[in-house]
């Protein structure tokens, strides 16, 4: 059967293409994965116009997928990707994010985006929303009732679910932070990168996070708290991813709950463990799960809603 915009009879070339990496997988008539790679050729590693020829050029020969069609998820449908494969309003179902792919070649499609207005005003996701459409597709049960999933990264997303639609989500910009204020501010006194993880540290920036109010002061303590001898320069990036994990949590956890009884962290397990990590300690119920299973699942799904 060929898939959107025409393509090869049986199989397909599913990416989840990233602004860092692209993560891809080969289906075959079957619908089963015959090969999958992961390729450094995020959209912020392109060249102007490079998206054609990285997938054409490099992916497709490394998958053996020249000639099937493609469907396309992530930041490659941004402005400054392949083609800017526009935002659906809010709510969100499957069926209708899969009737608005974007085609910038004949056997390519790219998933749209979300928007929505949520707690702070006009907010938009993209690649996230094929994750969560592909946790949703993963059990029926899920589709069922009020749902919170939190899908951590430089810009972490909250999405308030309801019967398997995406009817609000929040952004946190919380990875990103952490990167700057780490790097390139006053409080930057070990590369966060190269720092060793320290669990006491990052639980003391989770209990000292508080509500989330007052929050600039409670930054301020990293400094504060290092020159008083009361934590090491070594475990000031621990004790700072906790105290911006701390107040993302326990703030938007009451925020957009609605019904929900607990959270479902999607993600790669290093930082869906951290979220996990701070959720117990704050004693909020939540449950783990794999982000790329739930990616490949999703672009599964809409290839199928799509044909």
């Amino acid at each position: 059967m060929s898939g959107p915009g025409g393509g090869a009879s049986g199989g397909v070339l599913l990416a989840d293409w990233g602004s860092a990496n692209l993560r891809a997988w080969r289906l075959d008539d079957a619908g089963e994965v015959a090969a999958k790679a992961v390729f450094p050729l995020g959209v912020s590693r392109l060249p102007a116009g490079g998206a054609a020829e990285a997938l054409s050029g490099t992916v497709r020969p490394a998958l053996g997928a020249e000639g099937l069609p493609a469907l396309l998820c992530g930041a490659i449908g941004s402005n400054v990707g392949w083609i800017d494969a526009g935002y659906m309003d809010c709510p969100a179902s499957p069926a209708a994010v899969a009737q608005r792919l974007a085609r910038p070649a004949p056997d390519v499609a790219i998933v749209p985006g979300l928007r929505c207005i949520g707690p702070a005003g006009p907010d938009v996701l993209r690649g996230e929303e094929t994750q969560a459409l592909g946790w949703l597709q993963g059990d029926p049960a899920r589709r069922r009732g009020a749902r919170l999933l939190c899908l951590p990264g430089t810009h972490a997303k909250w999405l308030a679910v309801a019967d398997g639609v995406v009817v609000q989500f929040a952004s946190a910009m919380t990875g990103e932070l952490y990167a700057l204020l780490g790097e390139h501010s006053i409080l930057r006194t070990v590369d966060p990168k190269a720092a060793a993880h320290d669990p006491a540290a990052f639980l003391l920036g989770v209990n000292t996070a508080g509500n989330g109010s007052a929050f600039a002061t409670r930054l301020f303590a990293v400094r504060g708290r290092v020159l008083a001898g009361q934590l090491a320069p070594e475990s000031a990036p621990a004790y700072l991813s906790g105290l911006l994990i701390g107040a993302e949590v326990n703030s938007l956890w009451p925020m957009m709950r609605a019904e929900a009884d607990r959270v479902d962290l999607i993600g790669d397990a290093g930082l869906t463990g951290l979220y996990a990590t701070a959720m117990l300690r704050l004693r909020i119920p939540h449950k783990v799960w794999d982000g790329d299973a739930a990616a490949l699942c999703g672009l599964k799904t809409l290839w199928r809603l799509a044909a």
